[in-house]
């Protein structure tokens, strides 16, 4: 598995930027205007405007809310900078320099972001409380894939399941995730917790658990086989926007030989770009792996209608682009698939 860092958690001293509002009204009666006539430019500009008003009147959270604006805007020398000033007063500040450093953004990547995920998860104190989850799911991680700290799964594991919290919506709800792939993939598999931590993780609106959710309902794996409840599950995942769940669907409905919706459904996945997946791991919130896997199982199987003229024209020239596409995403998917295609299985 290839992770990422796990969001900054809400701080639950300001749980809603309404809060925010209530206390600084003039901070952000701009946004009353007509936000019609700003570019997203200026509509930035006016904000670090209004931070640096508010930093200079002695404003503590509002220098912490400048260092994140950078790091949403993806400027992260200045976030990082930012950040690094007020570290030592902003536990915030000290969880964003553990994520910046670990993934070497705005800088190259540092054994510092397990050492500041460590401080977060050490901290007795009671404005850190709400970053601790999230700083055990990175340290997992940092573990799990031996960066910065001895390669451990069992630690891993260990910190997943303190982050995981027995399933508590307002824990890491990405390390409950991340323990449904990681029992489904580790030797020996333990599928059952496999899907006991999907389910978790799934019913507190993880995207990438409910389309995993609907993959072992389909083939029976830690629970008995459900058609019904994996088409539901890969249906919903797949509206919600997970890739992978859409590419399992396409591969149904090619082998359940309802060609025109495979063609229709495939053609709009197959389409996407392989940069578009860091943009799509982004809002989803899913692993950019299995975005990469459900775009190349698109790619093959509209590949393969165009060949075939199987609800779509017969276009052999096109199909062999969309086979090329599916095989530059993923070599070994589509050997698997190509593999099917001569056992006449496919």
């Amino acid at each position: 598995m290839n992770l990422t860092s796990e969001k900054l958690p809400k701080n639950p001293f300001y749980t809603s930027i309404s809060q925010y509002v209530a206390k600084h009204q003039k901070f952000f009666q701009w946004r009353k205007e007509n936000t019609d006539h700003y570019s997203h430019a200026a509509l930035v500009d006016k904000a670090l405007q209004l931070l640096k008003e508010r930093i200079r009147r002695g404003d503590a959270l509002a220098y912490f809310l400048r260092g994140q604006l950078y790091f949403e805007e993806a400027w992260y020398e200045e976030a990082l900078e930012q950040f690094e000033d007020i570290k030592d007063k902003d536990h915030q500040a000290t969880y964003q320099l553990g994520v910046m450093y670990y993934d070497g953004l705005g800088t190259t990547a540092d054994a510092k972001g397990v050492d500041y995920m460590k401080r977060i998860l050490d901290s007795p104190c009671p404005k850190a409380r709400h970053l601790k989850f999230a700083a055990a799911f990175n340290l997992g991680r940092a573990y799990y894939e031996g960066k910065g700290v001895n390669q451990s799964d069992e630690e891993a594991e260990r910190l997943w399941l303190f982050a995981a919290d027995n399933g508590n919506p307002k824990a890491s709800v990405k390390a409950q995730s991340i323990l449904g792939l990681y029992y489904s993939t580790k030797e020996p598999k333990e599928l059952e917790k496999a899907f006991y931590w999907h389910s978790e993780a799934c019913g507190n609106g993880n995207l990438e658990s409910q389309g995993a959710l609907g993959l072992m309902y389909f083939y029976g794996e830690g629970i008995h086989q459900d058609t019904d409840a994996a088409l539901q599950c890969l249906r919903e995942a797949a509206e919600r926007g997970n890739i992978y769940a859409q590419g399992n669907l396409v591969e149904y409905y090619y082998k359940m030989k309802f060609y025109t919706k495979c063609v229709t459904f495939s053609k709009r996945i197959a389409d996407y770009e392989v940069h578009d997946i860091p943009m799509i791991a982004q809002v989803t919130d899913c692993l950019p792996e299995f975005i990469n896997r459900g775009i190349a199982m698109a790619s093959f199987y509209y590949a393969r209608c165009l060949q075939l003229g199987l609800g779509i024209t017969k276009d052999e020239a096109t199909a062999n682009n969309y086979y090329s596409k599916a095989c530059h995403l993923n070599p070994a998917l589509a050997n698997e698939l190509h593999s099917l295609v001569i056992h006449q299985r496919i």
